[in-house]
């Protein structure tokens, strides 16, 4: 069963996926669809959707459409292509591929893929893309499945004349000039080698800034051992003052008392406490609290004039 879902995967017969959506990116139900579009969290193709917008038709008198000059059509999408080309390649890295429709159904019209060489490029241009305008138009960027054209063009199209026009489902994708493919060939190289020269400079600033910075990290480590020896010597100094503070009261107090004379005055205590001693009243009965601590102040008294002898 599972070898045969992932065979069916995007395609017809697959009754789950939607196909359109992972062969082009767009479907023509649009959310509407029954069949799911799953929408990648992370591709080398960011998706502009409906971003490019060739020049209004223009109709006369009668309504009838002027037909428009091919040469200003195409300069016209030359224009709007050089620049969004250097502006990805600024904002992302480098461009793969970069491709715009030309069809005329809303989820395809004026729909501009750019495949980044990297994912983290093209997730890289598509923060930056975020919130701007072209045009006076709010820019509708996400990420697409599509990595690879050649199932999503239209083969009629490339190779003669499309039957279904510019409502064909499949990608009628606009031609760039050798001219033009030239010029932004030179501007690649070009961005390349200042972004190379740029890294020769940082490289040399940071070979500058490591032999500072190993300097730095050198002074560092020596202050840090000198502080952990001053810290061990300032504790072996406390440890002596204690020491020695410790033998002076010990002799001041004529020494200390051994376990065998503890023992013989708690069970001297005791006998007193049990009414075997003097001050007991009422022959062995239960001691007040009072007199528990008087017994108690007694004991301390004695124990203090014992070490005094």
């Amino acid at each position: 069963m599972a070898q045969h879902l992932a065979k069916i995967f995007g395609t017809e017969e697959d009754k789950v996926n939607c196909p359109f959506y992972l062969k082009m990116g767009a479907c023509r139900h649009g959310d509407r669809c029954s069949r799911i579009h799953n929408r990648p969290i992370l591709s080398q193709t960011v998706l502009l959707q409906n971003m490019y917008m060739p020049p209004p038709q223009q109709y006369d008198q009668s309504g009838m459409p002027i037909p428009q000059d091919k040469d200003e059509l195409q300069d016209h999408f030359e224009e709007f292509y050089e620049d969004i080309f250097e502006e990805l390649i600024n904002i992302g890295g480098e461009l793969e591929q970069l491709r715009v429709c030309e069809n005329l159904s809303d989820h395809l019209a004026g729909n501009v893929y750019a495949k980044f060489r990297e994912e983290e490029d093209a997730e890289r241009a598509l923060q930056k893309l975020m919130g701007r305008f072209y045009g006076g138009r709010p820019i509708l960027a996400q990420f697409c499945p599509v990595t690879d054209f050649k199932d999503a063009r239209c083969r009629a199209f490339e190779e003669s004349e499309c039957s279904r026009g510019g409502y064909c489902n499949f990608m009628h994708l606009m031609k760039v000039s050798s001219k033009l493919q030239r010029r932004l060939l030179k501007t690649v190289s070009r961005l390349q080698s200042e972004r190379d020269g740029d890294d020769d400079r940082d490289e040399e600033r940071s070979s500058r800034r490591g032999d500072g910075e190993r300097r730095r990290d050198d002074r560092d480590r020596d202050r840090r051992r000198d502080d952990r020896e001053d810290d061990r010597d300032s504790r072996d100094r406390r440890r002596d003052d204690d020491r020695g503070r410790s033998r002076r009261d010990d002799e001041g107090r004529g020494g200390r008392e051994t376990s065998e004379e503890r023992r013989a005055k708690i069970e001297k205590w005791n006998r007193a406490r049990t009414g075997g001693g003097d001050g007991g009243s009422g022959g062995g009965a239960r001691e007040t609290s009072e007199e528990r601590r008087e017994k108690i102040a007694q004991w301390n008294s004695a124990r203090n004039q014992a070490a005094e002898d």
